[in-house]
């Protein structure tokens, strides 16, 4: 007998005998659902025009007035940028899988969080993206159809902004509402200033700088910016970034100016929160830095803004700027460190239900 037979069987009995002609139930499964950004389906120009459309038709984030912001993004910023991002993509592409980078690792570690918690048969692991494939309403579809009846939902998302975590739960909620039979949901909080946090990202620079042939002058916590106005109007995000850099410096046992905070791939316009990175890095080589090093620690797993927009950009930015040496610190991703953290906070989310 499957395992799937004799929960649905020690449900039945707990709750009688059901009438003829019932609706088959299955329930007494738990699903862990983690959550990234998201991709697009490929690198031509309509996948990168469906995925750019998706992210950027989301009121959370792109607050402008639809009546103003759609005449630019249908009229120009659909028209032009998809070509652009893709070519971007197409330098990154995980052309074995042909899949983006962010893709094949946010599902490798659904699947080494599933084998970690493989001892609790009730338990189910997914994963999802906020925009693309494979979506949040067909993961939730999945698992409700598995027999979770209780749901962990996972941004993955160290700090909290409006624009990643909140649309998360909105996705989430939309999709909740088309269910008569919906399951309990539970979220796993923003993590900015948890100790596993703290501890995996400075054993990451640790073990990165012990490889390099030089040693940095200053290492540089590059995470993605907001609006200005974003933060005006009370988004946390800042405040989140701007501690795991102070808890991180102190885990560190370094003085202020050796890990400085910075904010990238600002869009538009507007004024965005400061200070910016491709700035920052250009200035340090003018005034005389020439070693550095960049860690994005809002990044749970590397993709454009890591490996393309850091790595390339940046790097080509410092050192035509006059920098000599110049090294990209990668992200958590599916690493022991980046597993432990994931297990360690969804076990406790799990912590009464299992």
């Amino acid at each position: 007998m499957s395992l799937t037979t004799t929960i649905e069987r020690a449900a039945a009995k707990a709750q009688g005998p059901l009438p003829a002609g019932h609706p088959r139930i299955r329930a007494g499964k738990i699903g862990v659902l983690l959550v990234n950004l998201g991709t697009p389906d490929g690198t031509s120009f309509w996948p990168m025009w469906r995925y750019l459309r998706e992210f950027l038709s989301d009121r959370r984030v792109i607050e402008t007035s639809r009546l103003i912001w759609f005449p630019i993004l249908y009229g120009i910023v659909l028209v032009r940028r998809p070509t652009r991002s893709g070519a971007n993509y197409e330098r990154i592409w995980n052309r074995e899988r042909n899949e983006s980078p962010l893709l094949t690792v946010t599902r490798s570690q659904a699947e080494k969080l599933a084998a970690a918690l493989a001892a609790e048969p009730r338990l189910i692991v997914d994963y999802a993206m906020r925009y693309g494939n494979p979506s949040i309403p067909s993961a939730v579809a999945r698992l409700k159809e598995q027999g979770c009846d209780r749901l962990v939902v996972f941004p993955l998302y160290p700090q909290y902004a409006a624009a990643t975590t909140a649309t998360v739960y909105d996705k989430l909620f939309d999709a909740l509402k088309t269910m008569r039979d919906m399951p309990t949901i539970r979220g796993v909080p923003p993590y900015h200033d948890e100790p596993v946090y703290i501890e995996a990202l400075a054993r990451s620079i640790e073990r990165h700088l012990a490889g390099l042939d030089f040693e940095p002058e200053i290492v540089v916590a590059s995470y993605h910016g907001i609006p200005q106005s974003y933060f005006d109007d009370g988004d946390p995000y800042h405040c989140h970034c701007q501690k795991t850099s102070r808890l991180l410096r102190e885990r560190l046992g370094w003085e202020k100016d050796r890990l400085i905070t910075t904010f990238q791939s600002r869009f538009g316009r507007a004024e965005w929160i400061k200070p910016y990175t491709d700035e920052t890095i250009e200035k340090l080589a003018r005034d005389g830095v020439r070693k550095i090093a960049v860690i994005n620690p809002g990044f749970s797993v590397d993709c454009l803004e890591t490996i393309d927009e850091i790595d390339r950009e940046v790097r080509e930015t410092f050192l035509h700027a006059g920098g000599t040496d110049f090294s990209h610190i990668p992200c958590l991703n599916d690493g022991d460190d980046g597993m432990a953290l994931i297990e360690e906070l969804v076990r406790r989310e799990l912590s009464g239900w299992i």
